[in-house]
């Protein structure tokens, strides 16, 4: 089953130059030969050895742990100027970041937000290296009113978050500095734009909610002693700060006792102010959700869901009846109403049952918009709040949506639709009519008409039908030359789907492919397809991308040589893991800010709340034997020949910690055979990704490029 997107020349925006002009030129030179002088830096090992159900496991760069140590920082200059030397000798490099440079230049612009007497609104002019928050109040002038460009010289501080109290003449906005996930929170008020109080500080994994205008809720651990990468508390707590008082006197409102002792903690507010809402987790999959009663000074909170066993959130409430969203019963989510005096399950009633699609539900203006992926493309229907459908909402194309949501009282809502092959546009929406109208087109340079997505759906190898979908030039000829990026993710219950990418963009305008495999793991079929990618079956998501690289070498849109396998964060480690397995189906590997280290992954930071996707080594031995029979830092064969590989991490990454990338590095080296480069390219000032500067950005995207087409044989781009 297949099926192809063209948009029509009518509907789309003007590229720059010919589809052919921008071909890569292959010559011939060898990889090998220009490999045959290159030599990394010594990583000195040490004679560390861990003992897991009487099995002894060597870790000899465990000292690359400590990444303040002077000899880790030394370590990670040596591997820079490695790297960078290696890329400067490509000499198309250059022309590939000035045409991602001039490709990102266009002006991007996101969906208005009214709040208070103000429409707010953010703005990217093209290369800023954050996006600006600007306001307008009553059609007048247009105004910055936050300029994260403004927060660092360098713009590695980005705006993180930002919440306005219940009427709007308050803030409170978030900043992460260089890439970190600790937060600050700064409280102004929008008239003035001048601070109120002191700055919040040591916050993480939390959000902002706002009651009233007297104070809002937040959340945070106690922050480690001793090294960033240490393991954090198991405790994730929520505070309630007061506006006028110390942060040092916000009280615990949930989480100091041990009873209510959970990993993940965060609340939500009604928008009525009269009921809080408290969800605690253990790890990344399923949750508690209590409810306080706001308008009683002294009320206690009460179970909604007093287990883990299902994922449940608030979407909306009316008077004293909750909208929650769940799939408790229901693994594709279901939507149900309840009376907060009485909210436990067996008292709920549905009001949009489960269907076969993965459901995502939002509100606004009174209504509810059901999103659906069908096979990772969105479906979305609109509820009344008594389970009613009103219509089904005629998107512009095949692709993702995102948004639907806002107050009960706005006549407009708003929604952004992109796919592979289509910038990102915003789309008003008149709830009451359901008319749909174009907000904002932006003036990429790119022309999607010229280029082809399409859905495949392959067999993996136990069977299972996989969908990918595939993007490139319409002239394409499917000959098995054609460099290709295979792309995955499969973990977290979390959904690949259609994207517009301006990197991807430049990638396809070259020439390339750009494929991304919807595997199991990830979200796109609802609980069973994350838990049939978890702990003991977590090679089910090796296999099914193993079986996306042959299906494209099998249907001759690429060969081995040509294909390029990419991924961050849990992705990395399915880099690590399929090019370590069949290193001779790749090329080119990327692993990026990867899981690497699965035997010691749950000792760093936030790690152990992982633990519900991939067990530890700790829990059983069978579950030891496992991780360490797919983990990438213990699979490093020596002599074998593996793909050419860039490594990417952070120095500030505090979440999937540098030390994976480290010790990865620091195997392949060692062991690996001396015929393909084993590199690491190490942001210096960044972290996982969010907030990441558009320069910094712009650079690292060159450098894969490069790495990439290098590796794959190609000597220079056309002029």
């Amino acid at each position: 089953m297949r099926f192809v997107v063209t948009l029509l020349a009518a509907a789309v925006l003007t590229a720059c130059g010919g589809p052919k002009q921008d071909v890569v030129a292959e010559q011939n030179v060898t990889v090998t030969e220009q490999q045959q002088a290159f030599t990394y830096p010594v990583s000195q090992k040490g004679d560390v050895v861990d003992n897991y159900f009487g099995t002894a496991v060597a870790d000899p760069f465990r000292w690359l742990e400590d990444d303040r140590s002077v000899e880790t920082e030394a370590w990670v200059k040596a591997q820079n100027q490695t790297t960078f030397d290696y890329l400067k000798q490509i000499s198309y490099r250059d022309q590939i970041r000035d045409k991602l440079q001039q490709a990102w230049n266009y002006e991007r612009v996101g969906a208005p937000f009214k709040e208070g007497e103000y429409t707010y609104f953010y703005k990217n002019d093209g290369l800023q290296n954050q996006f600006v928050l600007y306001r307008q109040k009553d059609g007048g002038a247009v105004e910055v009113f936050l300029d994260p460009n403004t927060f660092s010289t360098d713009g590695t501080t980005s705006l993180a978050d930002i919440q306005f109290s219940r009427d709007g003449s308050l803030a409170a906005y978030a900043i992460s500095e260089g890439g970190s996930d600790w937060r600050k929170v700064i409280v102004i008020d929008v008239n003035t734009k001048q601070q109120i109080g002191d700055v919040l500080t040591d916050i993480k994994f939390s959000g902002i909610a706002w009651q009233g205008n007297d104070g809002f809720f937040y959340s945070s651990y106690d922050k480690p002693d001793g090294s960033e990468l240490s393991a954090m508390t198991d405790q994730h707590k929520l505070y309630y700060h007061k506006l006028g008082t110390p942060q040092s006197a916000d009280p615990v409102i949930f989480g100091a006792v041990d009873a209510q002792k959970h990993r993940y903690v965060g609340a939500s507010v009604t928008e009525d102010d009269r009921y809080l809402l408290v969800s605690a987790a253990v790890s990344t999959s399923g949750n508690k959700l209590f409810i306080k009663d706001l308008t009683q000074a002294d009320s206690e909170f009460v179970a909604i869901v007093a287990d883990t066993d299902s994922d449940v959130d608030l979407v909306d409430s009316v008077g004293d009846t909750l909208i929650l969203a769940t799939n408790r019963n229901a693994p594709n989510r279901k939507v149900v109403k309840v009376s907060a005096a009485a909210p436990q399950p067996e008292n709920w009633q549905e009001l949009i049952p489960e269907t076969e699609h993965v459901l995502r539900v939002s509100s606004g203006a009174g209504f509810l918009f059901a999103n659906y992926i069908v096979d990772a493309i969105a479906k979305v229907k609109q509820y009344d709040y008594d389970g009613k459908l009103v219509r089904d909402i005629e998107l512009p194309g095949v692709g993702s949506v995102g948004g639907f949501g806002g107050k009960k009282d706005a006549d407009t809502l708003y929604f952004s639709f992109a796919n592979y092959i289509t910038p990102g546009s915003i789309y008003g929406f008149e709830p009451k009519a359901g008319t749909v109208s174009l907000y904002n087109q932006p003036k990429v340079n790119f022309d999607p008409s010229n280029f082809v997505s399409e859905q495949v759906f392959y067999t993996s190898k136990d069977g299972t039908k996989v969908p990918m979908i595939i993007s490139y030039r319409k002239d394409l000829k499917r000959d098995g030359t054609n460099p290709t990026i295979l792309y995955g993710y499969g973990g977290f219950n979390i959904s690949l789907t259609p994207s517009f990418s301006v990197a991807n963009a430049v990638w396809m305008e070259m020439g390339g492919i750009y494929a991304v495999a919807n595997i199991r793991g990830g979200g796109e079929y609802g609980k069973a397809w994350h838990t049939a990618g978890t702990q003991l079956q977590k090679q089910n998501v090796f296999d099914d991308f193993i079986a996306a690289a042959e299906y494209l070498h099998t249907e001759k849109y690429t060969s081995p040589a040509k294909t390029a396998v990419r991924g961050g964060s849990n992705g990395g480690l399915l880099v690590g893991a399929v090019m370590t397995q069949r290193p001779e189906l790749f090329g080119v590997a990327i692993p990026q800010v990867g899981v690497l280290d699965m035997l010691r992954y749950h000792t760093f930071t936030a790690g152990a709340g992982w633990a519900y996707d991939y067990g530890t080594a700790e829990q059983s031995k069978e579950m030891f034997t496992y991780l360490q029979g797919y983990s990438p830092v213990h699979n490093v064969k020596t002599g074998v020949t593996y793909p050419a590989t860039m490594i990417t991490t952070a120095d500030h990454d505090d979440r999937v910690v540098p030390a994976h990338s480290f010790k990865f590095a620091a195997e392949l080296q060692e062991k690996a055979s001396k015929t393909t480069p084993q590199l690491i390219r190490i942001d210096v000032n960044a972290g996982h990704g969010a907030g990441m500067p558009v320069s910094m950005v712009i650079d690292q995207a060159a450098d894969i490029y490069s790495f990439t087409l290098f590796n794959m044989g190609y000597s220079s781009l056309p002029k």
